[in-house]
């Protein structure tokens, strides 16, 4: 079997060298040169702007703000759907998929992180690295400071509060908060109808 290349191993979720392999690194200065260049628009130039990150990624909506600043790894790892939003500052470190349904709002300073480390010592010191995916699903809203980990998928209509940290997954139609984050409750008829009657008034 032949010996599988840095961004294969990197694909498949295995230890692989990051920052001594020159076709990723390459990779990360184009990204990264991309992100200069939006993050430098003025948001006067919407078009400009949106078309840079039509460019960058792997998949987007028609229908899309990304508030700079913004920063990633490659860029090509996300995918984006319809009516998505971000505050500024959102980090995606790209390793590995960063996936987001339709109808996702992101407040400031947030950051989704595939990339880990190894515990070894050893390996860690010789700058290996893992990437596992993360999927964001639909109509889900994510609070401020919130940092995603590795690995991890949030359901549908779901609201992580602000300042959490999300290590394990978390299911659809709920909220869920916290340091390492967890369900509070489900998301209730009553909190689906409780701005309703002010805003028909």
């Amino acid at each position: 079997m032949m010996n599988k290349t840095e961004k294969e191993k990197m694909e498949l979720g295995l230890l692989y060298d990051a920052n001594g392999n020159e076709s990723l690194i390459k990779e990360r200065e184009y990204a990264k040169e991309i992100c200069f260049q939006y993050n430098q628009l003025p948001p006067s130039r919407a078009e400009e702007r949106k078309d840079i990150i039509k460019k960058l990624f792997g998949k987007t909506g028609n229908s899309f703000l990304i508030e700079s600043s913004f920063y990633c790894d490659y860029g090509y790892n996300i995918e984006i759907g319809e009516n998505f939003y971000s505050n500024h500052n959102l980090v995606i470190l790209d390793g590995a998929k960063v996936t987001f349904g339709d109808n996702v709002f992101i407040a400031p300073n947030c950051g989704f992180y595939t990339a880990g480390h190894p515990l070894d010592v050893e390996q860690r010191n010789m700058g290996l690295e893992y990437a596992y995916p993360i999927k964001v699903g639909n109509n889900v809203w994510i609070g401020g400071n919130v940092s995603v980990m590795p690995g991890v998928t949030i359901g549908d209509n779901t609201v992580i509060g602000g300042g959490s940290v999300v290590t394990k997954n978390i299911p659809s139609g709920v909220i869920a908060v916290g340091n390492p984050c967890r369900v509070l409750r489900e998301i209730t008829d009553e909190d689906k109808n409780k701005y309703k009657k002010s805003m028909n008034e």
